[in-house]
């Protein structure tokens, strides 16, 4: 039996999205379990209404911060104190920290010296230092989820009344499909080429499963969805430098090697 993770999730709501809450939570769930719940901001302000909406139904603990001086965020210093009292008191294996704010990187980089698991979920505009700073760093944007159709077409209209507004569109749409600039197809191939180097055996194959961890120790922001694949396993099928073999074991449970392909 695998033993999970036991993680503590920390959300400041001054630099996140109530809206991707579900998503967020299902990305942390990939890591581990998630045994504490926080969310910080100043609940008195009316900005925080989107989360007010959700707390309950996601067993979020709100925790209060005031704002005492106007230009001054104070919820950064609150969420890192709880945080190192968490590293010192709490059973947990990891902490995730849901922000884009880069005041977060030297937290990040005590947690990681703690020998906990530090996870951070932000958006693309995410200083490189705090994403760096994190074993494993997702996007936001690449966890929208993909609209779904319902099967019928549309139909023309003359109608010109205009849909509603809706908030940060950057964000609505999924880029699971995005197809990759020539830019970030060399910079995969470097990567993949680097990955598959310091973990591969002898006979130059390796597991699936220890290329991933190798991407994300070398890129703690890989995602396949970048690359327009939801997997790992259909990321490296894609691309035209990689052999991959499957193996049947027992239980008739399939396992996949790759390798790089001769030049």
């Amino acid at each position: 039996m695998t033993i999970k993770r036991r993680l503590a999730v920390m959300i400041d709501a001054d630099n996140a999205q109530a809206a991707l809450l579900p998503q967020i939570l299902e990305e942390v769930n990939k890591h581990g379990v998630t045994v504490i719940r926080r969310v910080y901001g100043d609940w008195t302000t009316p900005q925080l209404k989107g989360w007010k909406d959700v707390l309950h139904s996601h067993a979020l603990q709100p925790m209060q911060q005031f704002s005492y001086t106007a230009g001054k965020n104070a919820t950064d210093c609150s969420l890192i104190i709880d945080a190192m009292d968490i590293i010192y008191s709490a059973d947990v294996d990891g902490i995730c920290i849901v922000s884009s704010d880069s005041d977060y990187t030297r937290l990040a980089t005590r947690i990681r010296e703690s020998n906990l698991f530090v996870m951070g979920i932000g958006r693309q505009d995410t200083s490189p230092a705090f994403v760096n700073a994190c074993d494993v760093f997702a996007y936001t944007e690449k966890l929208c989820p993909t609209p779904k159709s319902n099967g019928t077409k549309p139909t023309a209209s003359k109608s010109t009344a205009r849909p509603p507004a809706t908030k940060a569109p950057s964000e609505k749409k999924s880029n699971t499909n995005a197809v990759p600039t020539a830019k970030q197809t060399k910079a995969l191939k470097k990567l993949m080429q680097a990955a598959v180097s310091s973990s591969a055996q002898e006979d130059g194959w390796v597991f699936l499963g220890a290329l991933g961890t190798s991407l994300k120790k070398i890129d703690p922001a890989f995602d396949p969805r970048s690359y327009g694949h939801k997997l790992l396993s259909k990321l490296v099928e894609a691309v035209p430098y990689i052999d991959t073999r499957k193996e049947t074991r027992q239980g008739g449970n399939s396992v996949v090697y790759v390798r790089l392909k001769e030049n």
